[in-house]
């Protein structure tokens, strides 16, 4: 996600547990070496609390965003094998915050946490001008001070109009708004990314981080810094993933006049090999 500014949280903490690692680890396709360490494949008809925390958050999301995240069923649940973010134009009231939309976002803050390693996830997205759905890691102990010092990861950022591209993006240096970031875009040779699910990754070491679409090697990079500390900083600590499905704002712009709701966001798979 890119990111300003960020508002208070109102995290819905539910439970914490350990996060659990799979009897078996297995390799990622490709053979890299790597074991799976952590994994959620959406099976059953409930979100694993031990994994993952719903954040409800009422100022939307920082980024001028239109929607309220909310732990509502609506927005966040768990059905036919996918993770379902869901957002709504359904007039959300919240701690007194009215806004047009609502919508979900999860993270593994304190759940899952990792330094280095692989990060997969397989996912359809919603096409429509004005949604937002997004694939992104922050530092779990913001070792380098605050935003953007110490780092943030987009795996994957979807405009919901432009449907065949995806982009990842690195974000660095000094605290906003003297921030800095680098990333690209890919874009898909035929189709989009709405039809069917994509597998969306990084490969994550000290001093390089590489993205994958489906298998494919699209961006690399080996260049950020940190006012924080010395490179390979701020990317040398421990991030949680984030998922959530966006609504208009800076990055995106307006809702379309043909922007269809409700819009859902399928998470298949969460993968992490180390």
């Amino acid at each position: 996600m890119q990111s300003f500014a960020f508002p208070q949280l109102f995290f819905i903490c539910n439970c914490i547990a350990l996060p659990m690692v799979p009897a078996q680890a297995q390799e990622p396709s490709g053979g890299t070496g790597r074991k799976l360490v952590w994994e959620d494949n959406f099976d059953g008809d409930s979100l694993d609390y031990s994994k993952w925390g719903i954040e409800v958050n009422a100022f939307g999301g920082g980024n001028g965003e239109l929607q309220i995240f909310t732990d509502r069923k609506e927005n966040v649940r768990v059905g036919g094998g996918n993770l379902i973010l869901e957002a709504r134009r359904d007039n959300a009231n919240m701690m007194g915050t009215k806004r047009e939309y609502s919508s979900g976002r999860v993270r593994t803050k304190n759940r899952g946490d990792w330094k280095y390693g692989r990060i997969e996830v397989r996912a359809k997205l919603p096409a429509g001008a004005g949604l937002w759905p997004a694939i992104w890691m922050l530092p779990t102990g913001d070792k380098y001070g605050g935003w953007a010092k110490s780092g943030e990861i987009d795996i994957m950022e979807f405009r919901g109009q432009n449907t065949n591209e995806v982009l990842g993006t690195l974000h660095y240096g000094d605290a906003w708004p003297n921030n800095a970031s680098s990333g690209k875009e890919y874009k898909l040779p035929q189709g989009n990314f709405a039809e069917d699910f994509h597998t969306f990754a990084i490969e994550w070491q000290a001093g390089k981080i590489q993205w994958f679409v489906d298998g494919k090697l699209v961006q690399t990079q080996t260049k950020w810094s940190s006012t924080g500390g010395v490179f390979p900083a701020p990317f040398d600590q421990k991030f949680h993933l984030l998922l959530n499905l966006s609504v208009g704002g800076g990055f995106v712009g307006s809702v379309g006049a043909n922007t269809k709701f409700p819009a859902q966001y399928l998470i298949d798979y969460v993968r992490v090999y180390q």
